[in-house]
């Protein structure tokens, strides 16, 4: 008799070791899944009835997606105003005149002679010496700014593109890992029901380990409602519903933060394009020089006409309006200084965003591999903590804290992966490059 418990004893513990290796090699199998970065974000298992879907398209890539969003982003009304803007400017500077031509047409009458003339003249305002020069300088100024401008917030909507995929992918990872967590602890719950069903652990057992399930499947929830949040951030910004099948940028190199960047090149053109404009009202001096001919006729007013006709030319040349003009000049010298301060206190933004990108490169460099050996000592520890608990050397409790631990340093290992490409775009972006 003694014999036969023996046995089934024996069989009793090799059917929980078996169990329990099964958790082990799928928990193992869950946390190797995942590794490559790619926005394969259908969901399979969903908690919440509320899915944002997205389709990848392997024919997008991150500049195609940043073309796309610039067609529809808002910004894009301000630079075909921009472009309408210059092209005013332009051809004002074509123009033979200084501005708007006028005709005056009058009546006179000589009363002691009791004769009636009628009178006409045409006025045509003149470029002032210098004048139309700077009014073309502006044009060109105009032009450029314009060109230059779009690349600026090409660069803007290409940040927030990157930032929005590179949020979807951690989400994503942290998504997997929730979801991986949740089976793992489902698997070992249905492990321990069956060990107190053969009165090998107390229920107290199955009632913590049921307890670490419905805290996993919390996680898994949370993790797939920020995975939509995730998602609906990248269609408000694209306002698309696909995605690139990868996105990950290669490093320029030791690029260092200079005149060059699109922002401050933008910044600069604006303030040569502010400064011609002060040139072109202070070109305008006192007024316009205008050229006066007309003609007095009493051709058909006058009964008693003696049919003269008189051709009369002038020049009205303005003076002493100088003052006029300086609140105007002075009115832009401050958006000029304006400018001025914003390009400084911008170029410090750059360079600390600059030194910030670098520094996390080289960080996360550093801590990707100390994350992987992390990594690996505590899988191996798992390994051993789910054996002894097999062979009930330790406790429920212990074996919890363990695995939680290692699934936390998993976790940390596949994030540090996804960040460190993840920094490598962001750097790129300090130092502006545009995709």
């Amino acid at each position: 008799m003694l014999f036969l418990n023996n046995i089934r004893l024996y069989v009793r513990r090799l059917k929980l070791e078996y169990v329990c290796c099964l958790v082990i090699v799928q928990f193992m199998a869950n946390s190797a899944s995942a590794q490559v970065l790619t926005l394969g974000l259908e969901t399979t298992t969903s908690m919440v009835n509320h899915h944002d879907p997205l389709e990848i398209d392997k024919s997008l890539t991150l500049s195609k997606v940043v073309d796309l969003t610039m067609d529809t982003h808002p910004d894009i009304a301000l630079i075909t105003s921009m472009e309408e803007e210059a092209a005013a400017i332009s051809a004002r500077s074509k123009s033979w005149t200084a501005g708007a031509s006028q005709i005056a047409v009058g009546y006179q009458s000589i009363a002691s002679f009791r004769l009636n003339y009628g009178t006409a003249n045409l006025m045509v305002p003149l470029w002032n010496l210098g004048q139309r020069d700077a009014q073309e300088n502006l044009a060109k100024e105009a032009e450029k700014y314009v060109g230059l401008q779009a690349v600026s917030i090409r660069l803007r909507v290409a940040g927030l593109v990157r930032e929005a995929l590179w949020n979807m992918t951690l989400a994503k990872i942290r998504f997997e890992q929730a979801r991986d967590e949740r089976e793992t602890s489902k698997q070992l719950l249905s492990a321990i029901k069956r060990r107190v069903e053969l009165g090998d652990l107390p229920l107290a057992d199955q009632l913590l380990a049921h307890t670490e399930f419905l805290q996993k499947q919390s996680a898994f929830i949370m993790a797939e409602a920020e995975l939509m949040h995730t998602r609906k951030r990248y269609t408000s910004i694209t306002r698309m519903v696909k995605v690139p099948l990868l996105h990950e940028e290669a490093l320029v190199g030791t690029k260092e933060l200079g005149q060059n960047h699109p922002t401050l090149i933008a910044i600069n053109s604006e303030i040569d394009r502010k400064q011609a404009e002060i040139n072109t009202i202070k070109a305008i001096g006192s007024g316009q020089t205008n050229v006066v001919a007309g003609i007095l006729s009493d051709e058909g007013i006058d009964s008693r006409s003696n049919h003269a006709e008189f051709f009369n030319v002038g020049v009205v040349v303005p003076f002493g309006g100088g003052v006029h003009a300086q609140p105007q000049i002075a009115a832009l010298n401050v958006e000029l200084t304006t400018l001025t301060s914003q390009r400084e206190m911008l170029y410090r933004e750059l360079e600390q965003a600059h030194h910030e990108a670098e520094h996390n490169m080289e960080v996360n460099t550093v801590e990707l591999d100390n994350a992987n050996e992390r990594q690996k000592v505590s899988e191996e520890l798992l390994r051993m903590t789910q054996l002894a608990f097999s062979v009930g050397e330790i406790d429920l409790i212990d074996l919890l804290k363990i695995q939680s631990q290692a699934q936390q340093a998993i976790l940390y290992a596949k994030e540090r992966a996804v960040i460190m490409k993840r920094d490598i775009a962001f750097y790129n972006h300090a130092v502006g490059v545009v995709p």
